[in-house]
């Protein structure tokens, strides 16, 4: 058994953060029934089409999902999903908060009947203050949170690559989930969980934030490389890129060492890691891998026991020596084909996971209804009505 066999998980859910978290309760054994609008779904199945039919965001968050569709504006909809709601453990939502209330699926209206019930509610800024009915997407929120800030080169900012509020977000909303269903097994009272993107990334900013108080100005942009140690960051050699990670003296004293010029550890300029801050645009310029190839640099900087990666394409993940050694990659059905997926990094001695599909818009409707105790009949008027 999974841990979470037998929990039933209703998501009103789309985009990227919910749907994050609800495919991180599936991966545990949840059953998550996603509530998509007909005629087409969730928007998210056509940010790109990377992924037989949908998009590589919608993929990576909808493993192993059941899809129904439902329009929720009509009575017979919301009478479908009242049916699933009362056999549900959770309810999940980040339609805009006015949307839940005028539909009355937000939280109060939920547990007015079912006080057991876990609800968890996301909104981009939160329920009340001069930013609560602002649009939120993940890239606006990297503005007002100040990552933007902290990210890019010099003068020029940029967004972080991957969708980190929606991440944030998505991975404390599970963590919440998982925290309510035990206080749920001990008590017998369900709970009303509400986060918001800002919040959840400004959680992650906290270190940042810290820091720029502490201090009075930000971290200072600075590429791919630490703004407060250096040798920090890739350094390009003949066929491809070493990112250095030297943290200490004794470490910089050893890469001077596999280099050959260990002379340039006790250059005034370089002797500490803030001197070497201060100076480095000359550190730069000082250390030159333009002879070494790639492997050969990383496998000497491994020997010295100097801290190093390859700098590696997002496209060569699959190939990595580390994952195809540990066996981390799966095949997953998705809508138009197959794709390869990545394994949950967490793995457990207690239970396995395998991959379940992503489901096409709707593809679990009848299968839901008929369990729901609608007829043959009852489905096709649902149908012929347009509701699902």
């Amino acid at each position: 058994m999974k841990p979470l066999d037998g929990v039933l998980v209703v998501s009103l859910e789309q985009a990227v953060a919910v749907p994050y978290a609800t495919r991180l309760l599936a991966d545990l054994g949840a059953r998550v029934v996603k509530v998509e609008r007909p005629g087409g779904g969730d928007f998210a199945r056509d940010y790109d089409s990377a992924c037989g039919e949908v998009s590589s965001y919608f993929a990576w968050t909808n493993l192993g999902k059941e899809s129904v569709t439902l329009d929720l504006k009509q009575p017979a909809g919301r009478e479908v999903l009242d049916r699933l709601v009362a056999r549900a453990d959770v309810v999940l939502c980040n339609l805009s908060p006015a949307a839940a209330r005028g539909l009355g699926v937000d939280a109060g209206a939920l547990r007015a009947t079912r006080p057991d019930l876990v609800v968890g509610e996301l909104s981009g800024y939160g329920w009340d203050g001069p930013y609560a009915d602002r649009k939120a997407f993940d890239a606006l929120v990297q503005s007002e949170a100040g990552l933007v800030e902290l990210t890019g080169d010099g003068e020029v900012t940029a967004r972080a690559g991957i969708s980190v509020a929606d991440i944030a977000a998505g991975v404390q909303l599970q963590s919440a989930v998982l925290a309510a269903l035990l206080r749920r097994h001990r008590t017998g009272e369900g709970a009303t969980l509400r986060l918001s993107l800002f919040e959840a990334l400004a959680e992650w900013m906290h270190q940042p934030m810290l820091y720029a108080v502490g201090t009075g100005a930000a971290a200072p942009r600075t590429g791919a490389h630490h703004p407060t140690i250096a040798p920090y960051g890739p350094f390009p050699c003949a066929d491809g890129a070493v990112h250095l990670a030297v943290q200490n003296d004794p470490q910089w004293r050893r890469l001077c060492d596999v280099l050959g010029v260990p002379g340039l550890a006790d250059d005034p300029r370089f002797a500490t890691v803030a001197s070497r801050v201060e100076h480095r645009a000359d550190l730069h310029r000082s250390l030159d891998f333009g002879a070494w190839t790639a492997a050969g640099l990383l496998a000497a900087l491994d020997a010295a026991d100097v801290p190093a990666a390859r700098t590696r394409g997002v496209a060569d993940l699959p190939a990595h020596p580390q994952v195809t050694a540990r066996d981390r990659l799966a095949r997953a059905a998705v809508p138009g084909g197959e794709i390869t997926v990545l394994r949950p990094p967490v793995d457990s001695s207690a239970w396995d996971w395998t991959p379940g599909a992503v489901p096409a818009p709707g593809e679990h409707t009848e299968h839901v209804l008929h369990g729901l105790g609608y007829t043959e009949q009852q489905v096709e008027a649902l149908r012929t009505a347009s509701v699902i």
